[in-house]
């Protein structure tokens, strides 16, 4: 499925603006792959579960990830993005 619109929350932006300039660069690589196939396997998209349940996950660079829920079908919203812990 091919999303229309792409967002990105106030925390979301907060915490990417304290990544290094590598982190930055992989991300924008991992959002052109994942609005061109959401299914990608680099992306590891998986459901969360728990404190995260509604959102979802992608892989940026090791340890980093990409938090995002879609709302209305068609609108992904970034959420937060930082360390698996």
């Amino acid at each position: 499925m091919l999303y229309h619109q792409v967002q990105f929350t106030k925390e979301f932006t907060k915490q990417f603006k304290k990544l290094k300039d590598a982190q930055l660069t992989r991300f924008y690589e991992r959002l052109d792959l994942f609005k061109k196939n959401p299914n990608d396997r680099l992306l590891r998209d998986h459901a969360l579960k728990g404190k995260y349940k509604g959102y979802r996950s992608i892989d940026v660079q090791g340890d980093l990830r990409a938090l995002y829920y879609i709302q209305d079908d068609k609108i992904i919203i970034f959420a937060l993005i930082g360390p698996h812990s």
